[in-house]
């Protein structure tokens, strides 16, 4: 799961400042965590211990993180606020790619796809139930799940093309000078997955997400998720990554992977 805040982190200072090259320092002193990494905490937290409804840990972990570098979506702010007064909220017939960005850790944590698409399901569709953000939930858990079991890269894409019927027939290099903002499933989970795609190792595939630009913490986080499953992080940048956090998410890291493992290299 650390490839997602990974992602995310390096993501976090282009969002509204695009830059169209895959040349960038991975890491900067400007780089932070953001809402990405927050809500894909939440989701490791709820699979750890499963002691409320998946709803109440991205409702708990956003009032308790109300600020994050970038902010959450609005739509979300306003569920999350009517969770704080009333206790529950309901889902908002989203299709952001909110859905998709928190679903890393879900890939990592069953062992059968059909397992791993009903906890996608469910951690979608508390917010995103709109039938495209389900999609795109289940579509990144899908990839993942397929790179931790030794799945290749062309068999993934046939998977998500048959199953979800993105069309993935384009590469970064091809959509990089017009790629814009794209911040609905739709819009931006084929992008990532290409990202994922195309990469040749962890760090290519975020450079290739940073790289299109638009939603880039976003796209990063989504990307860098697979991008763990199947090429694994180097240790060099695994604990450059988890220097950014604090303790309490360094906690809830090393005790997601000591339960449903890791890909360091």
């Amino acid at each position: 799961m650390l490839g997602s805040i990974i992602g995310d982190i390096v993501g976090s200072i282009y969002e509204f400042n695009n830059i169209k090259t895959k040349s960038f320092p991975f890491f900067s002193n400007e780089m932070e965590f953001t809402d990405d990494s927050i809500l894909t905490l939440a989701t490791a937290d709820w699979l750890l211990h499963k002691e409320k409804e998946i709803a109440y840990y991205y409702a708990d972990y956003a009032i308790k993180f109300p600020t994050p570098m970038g902010s959450y979506g609005t739509g979300f702010i306003q569920w999350r606020d009517h969770f704080a007064r009333l206790g529950f909220a309901e889902p908002y017939n989203s299709c952001g790619n909110g859905s998709a960005m928190r679903i890393g850790p879900v890939g990592w944590a069953f062992d059968t796809l059909e397992e791993t698409l009903e906890a996608a399901k469910q951690s979608a569709e508390c917010t995103h139930n709109h039938p495209e953000g389900i999609k795109g939930a289940q579509a990144v858990a899908t990839a993942i799940f397929m790179s931790r079991k030794g799945y290749s890269k062309e068999e993934i894409r046939q998977e998500i093309v048959k199953r979800f019927a993105y069309q993935l027939d384009f590469t970064c290099e091809g959509i990089r000078s017009t790629y814009g903002w794209g911040g609905t499933c739709q819009d931006s989970v084929p992008q990532a997955i290409v990202a994922f795609l195309d990469g040749h190792n962890f760090e290519d595939c975020i450079r290739n997400a940073i790289s299109i630009g638009g939603d880039s913490d976003t796209i990063g986080c989504i990307t860098g998720a697979m991008a763990e499953a199947f090429h694994g992080i180097p240790l060099v940048i695994r604990e450059k990554g988890i220097s950014y956090l604090p303790a309490e998410f360094k906690q809830l890291v090393t005790e997601f992977e000591a339960r449903f493992g890791n890909r360091i290299i």
